[in-house]
């Protein structure tokens, strides 16, 4: 094994608690159709875009706790609200403006799951540059 650490610089898998684990498959696979990998006792996992997402019911009081909030990026933020919408998500936030940048303009809209960790939708909308 070589000694040259260069830093962390991926995600292999993050972990969100949850009470009910039937309910919150149910919520991740049909509500926001994210690829179902697994399941084994006490824990669920799925694939967003390469990073396993892990729903894991909590072992001890010292672990749980909500999650961070975990920003989930699609292309069109106004067609993916509305589909979550549809499928009785509640928004904290309709999609709203966050930051305008040189190359894109960064747009988000929170949510819970049914345990009340926060998420949220991210897009990054290119600037359209004049001709």
């Amino acid at each position: 094994m070589g000694t040259d650490f260069k830093g962390i610089d991926r995600i292999g898998q993050i972990a969100v608690n949850v009470h009910d684990l039937a309910r919150a498959v149910t919520f991740y696979r049909e509500t926001l159709g994210m690829p179902f990998l697994f399941e084994v006792p006490g824990m669920a996992f799925f694939d967003c875009g390469g990073v396993r997402l892990m729903l894991g019911v909590p072992v001890g009081p010292e672990v749980d706790h909500l999650a961070s909030i975990i920003y989930y990026k699609v292309d069109d933020i106004e067609v993916a609200y509305r589909t979550l919408v549809s499928r009785g998500v509640a928004f904290l936030a309709k999609p709203h403006i966050v930051a305008r940048m040189p190359a894109y303009v960064l747009w988000l809209a929170e949510f819970k799951d049914p345990d009340g960790n926060v998420l949220a939708l991210m897009s990054e909308v290119p600037v359209e540059v004049p001709s």
